[in-house]
């Protein structure tokens, strides 16, 4: 009898594992391209970058592991207050005695204005402490949110003078050239490690909105997504004219 027909439960977990990104098949893979980065370009700074990159995936990892949990400390903490709030206001309401006699139109006024204002006060501060949790983790998220854009744009500087002009016709240099010691197949790998970084950068930023579903992050994780294809879209385009220019190995 087949095995997934017994453990159905493994049948779940082998079809998840082709639609939820991998924290640690994609930190796998920056380990990988550092080390191809650093075979064929030992002394370049791209070296560090990678390294930087592969840094923040495994803090990247730990990160987006707390926020997709449940914190029970500020859950149960939450619960306290509100339970704490709620016999107060209890106790305070059956401390109160009217007479038919004593009580006014006047007094039904002051009462239901002190009370109306205390149930929006009291409904703000469990609006406050319902999403409490939710607000923790997204500043983290955010946080780590921005130091990958940041890091997109370090991924970017180093490319900006990778320019295939110079290979393509007699370029005259001036004493503030940058330095052009690479070939045209050499080019070509240097700028792909830019544009492979600059995808699993997306990857990293991608694995916030896999299981935190909040709308702030999500377009935080959007605008990453967004800043990197158009940084790697930048990068292909010199690709494309080396190839197009030169029968080069892709």
């Amino acid at each position: 009898m087949n095995c997934t027909m017994l453990c159905p439960s493994r049948l779940i977990i082998k079809n998840n594992m082709y639609r939820t990104l991998n924290p640690q098949k994609t930190i796998e893979t920056i380990d990988k391209l550092g080390k191809r980065i650093h075979e064929r370009f030992p002394t370049a700074g791209l070296n560090k970058v990678c390294a930087e990159l592969l840094t923040l995936a495994q803090e990247n990892q730990t990160q987006a592991n707390w926020i997709s949990r449940p914190n029970i400390a500020i859950r149960l903490g939450v619960v306290l207050v509100i339970v704490l709030a709620a016999f107060v206001l209890i106790y305070s309401l059956s401390q109160l005695s009217f007479t038919r006699e004593q009580f006014t139109i006047g007094d039904l006024v002051t009462v239901s204005e002190a009370g109306i204002n205390d149930i929006v006060l009291l409904g703000a501060a469990i609006f406050f402490l319902i999403t409490l949790e939710t607000r923790i983790k997204r500043s983290r998220a955010l946080a780590a949110l921005h130091e990958l854009r940041s890091i997109a744009h370090v991924i970017d500087m180093h490319q900006l003078t990778k320019d295939p002009s110079h290979m393509l016709n007699k370029v005259v240099m001036t004493p503030s050239s940058p330095e052009r010691v690479l070939t045209a197949f050499e080019l070509t790998r240097y700028l792909n490690y830019c544009s492979e970084m600059l995808s699993l950068t997306g990857k990293l930023a991608a694995l916030y909105a896999q299981d935190f579903r909040d709308a702030v992050v999500l377009s935080a994780v959007n605008e990453v997504e967004i800043l990197t294809t158009g940084l790697s879209r930048k990068v292909w385009q010199k690709i494309m004219i080396l190839r197009e220019m030169q029968d080069l190995p892709s």
